[in-house]
């Protein structure tokens, strides 16, 4: 497991004691794969699944006449989940500088958001600046968390991935589309045709236990949008924010959303692509070795074409 925390080393060792002498194929091993799998994305998710359960609290049991105000209460506790996460090793010091630039990049957004009025926080509590509480960047900070903590607890490694000045080119556009779209021409359609024709060779390739699953990068983009969509179903029925159709009483988020989340996934990897640099898969590696050297080792075998 590359650049694991102290902690996440120890949970690595004794699940390889654990698992010693499971078989290595058959039902069981597909079973147990499976549950790697699960165990190693509910690993990933667990700040954003931390805040999203406190979200949830609140709203079934913060009373409304308490002294501390509910978005206070939220951004309080957002705090203490952050410092929980470096003091008990679930993230590094390198991780949470990436976390933090997803914190101001989302709060810069929300500032903007909510100001032109597409979406709407309660106006309680002074933690907040503007009619933005500060926990709202903590819902951005989670994706970041998510993003850094999965690349490395799957050992990511990509084929074609794309050059990442190009990707940092097209993740800028797509930002400054998030603000100029409300006074001039929405430019998501061209966009998202960019992004399918940067990644669309790309493949990634994860490590589970034992196998390595390879996925198109797209469809990943595409199925972390509609997870995070649907934990946006659950933070506005909490109340956490509104949009100006709930303004009424809560309906499901417009299916809209999905291209707004989907956008934003690119803005997360390349970010996370800058403090982990997007790498050909180990084995791989090995292979394109092995085969090299069996060419040198033949007598005569020549390399190029002439």
């Amino acid at each position: 497991m590359q650049r694991a925390t102290s902690l996440e080393r120890r949970v690595d060792a004794w699940a390889h004691r654990l698992l010693l002498g499971a078989p290595a194929n058959g039902i069981r091993a597909g079973l147990i794969e499976v549950t790697v799998f699960v165990l190693k994305q509910a690993w990933a998710c667990i700040f954003g699944a931390a805040l999203l359960v406190v979200i949830v609290a609140a709203r079934l049991w913060y009373p409304d006449d308490a002294a501390l105000a509910r978005n206070d209460a939220l951004t309080i506790t957002a705090v203490l989940i952050q410092i929980a996460m470096l003091a008990f090793r679930l993230e590094s010091g390198r991780e949470l500088w990436v976390i933090v630039l997803f914190h101001i990049t989302g709060t810069v957004m929300e500032l903007f958001k909510t100001d032109v009025g597409s979406w709407a926080y309660a106006a309680d509590g002074i933690l907040r600046i503007g009619g933005v509480p500060l926990f709202s960047g903590f819902m951005y900070a989670a994706v970041g968390s998510y993003m850094v903590r999965v690349y490395r607890l799957f050992d990511l490694g990509f084929t074609r991935y794309p050059r990442r000045w190009m990707t940092a080119i097209l993740a800028g556009a797509i930002y400054l589309n998030f603000f100029a779209h409300h006074w001039w021409w929405d430019a998501r359609w061209v966009l998202l045709a960019g992004v399918v024709l940067l990644w669309l060779p790309t493949v990634m390739h994860a490590r589970v236990w034992r196998r390595t699953i390879r996925l198109p990068l797209l469809a990943v983009f595409a199925g972390v949008a509609v997870f995070i969509y649907l934990a946006e179903n659950i933070g506005t029925w909490a109340g956490a924010w509104a949009y100006p159709d709930q303004a009424e009483g809560w309906q499901p988020v417009s299916l809209s959303k999905l291209s707004s989340w989907f956008l934003l996934m690119i803005i997360s990897v390349v970010l996370v692509a800058w403090v982990y640099p997007p790498r050909v898969p180990a084995s791989l590696l090995r292979e394109s070795a092995d085969g090299m050297s069996g060419i040198r080792a033949v007598p005569g075998a020549r390399t190029g074409a002439g």
